[in-house]
């Protein structure tokens, strides 16, 4: 048996999907305008009820996305999904011929979020529907942890466009996963021989672990794999068989593969800080610089304002310069690297922040330049 983790730490009940149908009949019958419900696609009972509500309110009820269309259609087809009336669906270009406190908007937004779609709607980008001021968004939907400072922006997004938001009250919050009592129901109704727990955080992989436990599978046949394991079942046994590389495959335009981990640090740090260049002609015969250093910022200082600043800069560079054009050995890899240094401790210490420093060092010969 493989089965999600992600609820085993919670010990607080889960109330039924049963108990809320009343909730969102109530947020939907008693608005005067235009509504808007964002659900989750595979939550055919949350689904259920909400073309339910809309019937019983006299709404017609407008399905975004063609995904979302086909999952209905399956559904009602396996008898999963039952219509109140025919005529209840009608597409977007029927919505014209019905006032707004007679329709009500069914999103599940593109692969199961809604919550993207509803920014979309907000901020004018979405192909077909944009929220306007009288609008209900009814937010039917659990979020995440990790999915709570995404919905509180959406939903401000939603206020500054004229909509209202309403999300289910927190009394009848519903999980998507199963808490530790439904977890060893389905062990005890399952009764495997071995267990995987899957989807979750470590420790609620661990929690989850300690309910098989309690329900009598041996620690022996319980298997808490990380990403690339392998377990082979053979001859009635299950082994731990090695390891697959399963590490995270970078895609960038058509390269597949090949941005490492040096890469991503280096454009997180010039999106961050952008990117100091000092650049200097010399001339190694004649130990001289040819030039004085041109500094050039981008995403770092507005040049103009920050003279100062390029001056030292420039100052430093012209002095590391001149002492590697008197040793007796110069290594152009070295200089660099002094450059890139003594500038980086620099602008810390006057910016407190670390641009990337790229040295561009060019040479010329005095031949060249009267040629020139």
């Amino acid at each position: 048996l493989l089965s999600t983790s992600s609820n085993a730490e919670n010990p607080t009940p889960i109330a039924s999907e049963l108990t809320i149908q009343d909730e969102v009949y109530d947020n939907i019958r008693y608005w005067e305008g235009r509504i808007i419900v964002a659900s989750v696609a595979s939550n055919l009972q949350r689904v259920q009820q909400v073309l339910d509500a809309a019937f019983r309110s006299d709404r017609k009820v407008v399905l975004t996305g063609q995904d979302f269309g086909r999952i209905i259609k399956t559904a009602m087809k396996l008898g999963k999904l039952k219509l109140p009336a025919e005529d209840l669906l009608i597409t977007q270009k029927e919505m014209k011929k019905y006032s707004d406190e007679q329709l009500l908007i069914l999103e599940t937004g593109r692969m199961g979020e809604p919550i993207k779609a509803l920014q979309k709607m907000a901020n004018g980008s979405h192909r077909t529907l944009r929220i306007k001021e009288g609008d209900l968004v009814y937010i039917t939907t659990t979020p995440t942890t990790a999915m709570e400072t995404v919905v509180a922006k959406t939903e401000d997004i939603i206020y500054r466009a004229g909509g209202t938001v309403k999300q289910i009250s927190d009394n009848f919050r519903v999980s998507g996963h199963a808490n530790p009592n439904d977890l060893q129901l389905m062990l005890n109704m399952m009764k495997p021989k071995y267990f995987i727990p899957i989807q979750g955080e470590y420790r609620q992989l661990a929690a989850h672990v300690d309910l098989a436990q309690e329900v009598g599978i041996p620690m022996k046949n319980i298997f808490i794999t990380a990403r690339g394991d392998v377990l082979e079942y053979k001859k009635g046994e299950m082994i731990a068989a090695g390891a697959v590389p399963a590490e995270n495959v970078m895609i960038d335009g058509i390269g597949v593969g090949d941005i490492g981990n040096i890469v991503l640090r280096d454009r997180k740090v010039l999106s961050e800080d952008g990117i100091f260049v000092a650049v200097v002609t010399i001339n190694r015969r004649e130990k001289k610089i040819i030039s004085a250093p041109q500094i050039t910022s981008r995403g770092f200082v507005y040049v103009k304002a920050s003279r100062d600043l390029i001056r030292e800069s420039g100052e430093i560079v012209e002095e590391i310069v001149e002492k590697h054009l008197h040793d007796e050995e110069f290594e152009w890899s070295k200089l660099k690297q002094d450059i890139r240094d003594r500038l980086s401790r620099f602008l810390f210490e006057q910016t407190k922040r670390r641009p990337v420093i790229l040295p561009v060092i060019m040479e010329s010969s005095q031949r060249n330049r009267n040629r020139k």
